[in-house]
């Protein structure tokens, strides 16, 4: 599933999301947050990251050269061994630029063997790739990893944005210093999660508009080309 990610100033996409979602025939539509965890625990996230990096992409590769595409990784993908030679791999298959390529990690991977996941990280730049910190704000995202690894985007939580339908102008002034903060180190920021009118009045640079909208108008970036594979 790709999920489109929209500039607030120029009202374009700019670039699309990779996300894994899984269809049990007999389940239906299973959510990653309880598939994934089972996966890193036996090891198999690091196949499937392979394979959703390759479907990733090839997506992006026929479209116009201003969208890039975004693909997490997993803690337990960024220990692997094989990880620079995949993306690699995954490149040269594909034809695709490397700084159309976004890698997004949370900040909890910096907290155990974070020598080892500092020096992946920036053999991954090394390539050309851009670098994200996905979930700012929350959880183990803390301003030390701003200073520790020269992050190319931070992505703010949702939950500052889904505040600002609230009266109260805490969460907006909280996003703009956010997204001050960004511009100030040279990091594109993304807010997930803008769906409505006074969340984009008050949001900074990133997703836009609903998600029926924003399906939309990835259908019709992509409809010029030939259908691949969805993931």
């Amino acid at each position: 599933m790709l999920k489109p990610l929209v500039n607030l100033e120029s009202n374009a996409i700019s670039g699309l999301e990779a996300l894994l979602r899984w269809q049990h025939p007999a389940r239906g539509l299973v959510p990653p947050g309880e598939f994934v965890p089972l996966a890193e625990e036996n090891g198999l996230i690091v196949p499937i990251g392979e394979w959703v990096l390759c479907q990733a992409c090839q997506d992006p590769a026929a479209l116009p050269a201003l969208i890039k595409i975004a693909v997490n990784l997993s803690p337990v993908q960024l220990q692997s061994p094989h990880l620079i030679e995949t993306v690699f791999s995954a490149l040269a298959a594909s034809g695709l630029p490397a700084h159309r390529l976004e890698l997004e990690i949370t900040g909890s991977v910096l907290l155990e063997n974070s020598e080892p996941t500092l020096a992946a990280l920036h053999k991954l730049r090394d390539l050309g790739a851009r670098i994200a910190l996905d979930d700012f704000g929350t959880g183990y995202s803390s301003l030390g990893y701003l200073r520790r690894f020269p992050f190319d985007k931070i992505k703010i939580d949702r939950c500052f944005v889904a505040d600002l339908t609230q009266s109260s102008s805490g969460p907006a002034a909280i996003l703009r210093a956010l997204a001050g903060l960004g511009s100030s180190l040279g990091m594109t920021t993304t807010a997930e999660g803008v769906e409505t009118f006074e969340q984009d009045c008050a949001s900074v640079p990133g997703e836009r508009g609903s998600r029926r909208q924003r399906r939309l108008r990835a259908r019709a970036l992509t409809s010029s080309r030939p259908t691949r594979r969805s993931f």
